[in-house]
């Protein structure tokens, strides 16, 4: 066997104990995104979609509370998601703060009703940006950076 899935085998129980483990009941503020990856399977490099949810305790640290694998991102899978972050503890979230999937939203509130959900600075500033012209586009940038880290 190479390298890697000696390792990997090595490190595989300790992976499937980390993602089942049980989790804080409530988190102030979950951050929902999913990035997509080149991985090689059978002599082929395809896309993957990695969904990764990141959890601010109570004590304001950041947690991650899992990663998945799938093939697109899509909000049914973010619901298989929700639902077993649900089973592993997890009774409510205040802020799920996520990017604009079209029915992120409902998925979310199928599982927490009371949720607020907010855009990802991230991406309210990526749709901003989309309607300014190349020119203006450090300024603008410059004074949405400035607006989003300000106090109130």
């Amino acid at each position: 066997a190479s390298l890697i899935s000696k390792v990997t085998d090595a490190v595989l129980e300790q992976v499937v104990e980390w993602q089942s483990r049980p989790l804080d009941t409530v988190y102030p503020i979950v951050y929902l995104d999913c990035i997509v990856v080149k991985v090689r399977q059978n002599k082929q490099v395809i896309n993957k979609a990695i969904y990764l949810a990141l959890g601010v305790n109570m004590e304001g640290q950041k947690e991650l509370l899992g990663m998945w694998m799938s093939e697109t991102e899509g909000a049914k899978f973010w619901l298989s998601v929700l639902t077993e972050l649900q089973n592993r503890g997890v009774n409510d979230i205040l802020i799920a703060c996520v990017d604009g999937l079209k029915g992120f939203p409902d998925a979310i509130n199928a599982v927490y009703p009371k949720t607020q959900i907010q855009l990802c600075i991230v991406h309210m500033v990526r749709n901003s940006m989309k309607y300014v012209p190349w020119k203006d586009y450090k300024a603008i940038t410059a004074d949405l950076k400035e607006i989003y880290q300000a106090t109130t």
